[in-house]
């Protein structure tokens, strides 16, 4: 029997299967089309051992009681549920589900190794996992598109702009000063961290990991599919 990952971030949903370690039939959905999907593939697989949720946007009761018809057990990432790590966090009761998920994914996936996970969402965050298993915390950041948006928000006359593929040192005119700006300031930012922690193996995770995967000159590992990697493991541990 199979086990149900949803992933429920800011701006999109990830679905996919789990059985034993390996994830597959990974897809999208909008959040209001969350409950659809999971009927589904509900339709094609049947109930499932355990529906696994981490959930960063708070959906409401009546989501998870709806979700509860298609599997044994529910399992919300959160304070009180069990897992593989040991979570230090000072208010585990805000810790986001998809940063501990990300935590958990690469204490598996590269155990034994001090970690810095850094996930470049709507959000960049950069937590900490030691080679014995814990979860330190972490820094939270403004993500590439949240810069874009709120330099443009909070500025009268400067643009909207999309993400360019590639930047020059000194922008040379106001659009390519503010691309520029914004995507070598990350960069810069980033790369303070791999440079006061050379001896951490560095995680990129999220939607633009590719991106900067690319434009860094330090040595790093990308896992995608990191939070969905946790939060299979999660599930197994709470399958009892």
């Amino acid at each position: 029997m199979a086990n149900l990952l949803v992933d429920i971030g800011n701006t999109s949903v990830k679905i996919a299967l789990s059985t034993g370690d390996e994830i597959k039939d990974m897809c999208r959905c909008a959040v209001e089309e969350l409950l659809k999907k999971i009927e589904e593939i509900f339709k094609l697989y049947g109930m499932f051992h355990v529906v696994a949720i981490s959930d960063v946007r708070g959906m409401e009761d009546e989501f998870y009681i709806e979700v509860s018809r298609y599997g044994e057990k529910v399992v919300r990432v959160g304070e009180g549920v069990k897992l593989p790590i040991r979570n230090c966090y000072s208010t585990p009761h805000t810790l986001g589900a998809d940063r501990l998920c990300a935590a958990v994914g690469a204490s598996v996936l590269y155990p034994g190794k001090d970690c810095v996970i850094v996930d470049f969402g709507t959000a960049i965050t950069y937590d900490f996992i030691t080679a014995d298993g814990r979860f330190l915390g972490g820094n939270i950041s403004l993500g590439l598109q949240t810069r874009f948006k709120a330099i443009n928000h909070f500025t009268k006359k400067l643009p909207l702009l999309e993400t360019p593929d590639n930047v020059s040192d000194i922008g040379d005119c106001t659009k390519g000063a503010i691309e520029s700006g914004i995507v070598l300031g990350t960069i810069f930012e980033v790369e303070g961290y791999i440079k006061k922690y050379p001896h951490h193996t560095f995680v990129f995770t999220g939607g633009d990991a590719i991106f900067f995967a690319e434009k860094v000159k330090s040595a790093i590992f990308v896992v995608c599919n990191l939070v969905m990697v946790g939060l299979s493991h999660i599930a197994k541990t709470n399958a009892v």
